[in-house]
């Protein structure tokens, strides 16, 4: 499977367990599978949902914050990877 640099994580909300990503380059959309890389962090997931400011949205581009549940612990400025292929 090959992997495709999106963006970062800018912000983690634990208690909910929300991760902010900005798109740096390339777009997401409901259905895509992720994987989030850091220093301790290693998450693959496919996107169930995801919001820009509170709105619920099935697409995002490049420029864009938007949040997302995650399955597991991220941490500010892991790298997020679509996983293409």
């Amino acid at each position: 499977m090959e992997e495709k640099k999106i963006g970062e994580i800018i912000k983690f909300f634990g208690k909910i367990s929300v991760a902010a990503i900005r798109l740096s380059e390339g777009s997401l959309k409901v259905g895509d599978t992720i994987h989030i890389v850091g220093h301790t962090t290693d998450v693959t997931q496919t996107i169930d949902s995801m919001q820009i400011e509170n709105k619920s949205v099935p697409e995002a581009g490049p420029g864009a914050d938007l949040g997302i549940k995650v399955n597991g612990r991220v941490r500010e400025h892991d790298v997020v990877y679509k996983v293409v292929g």
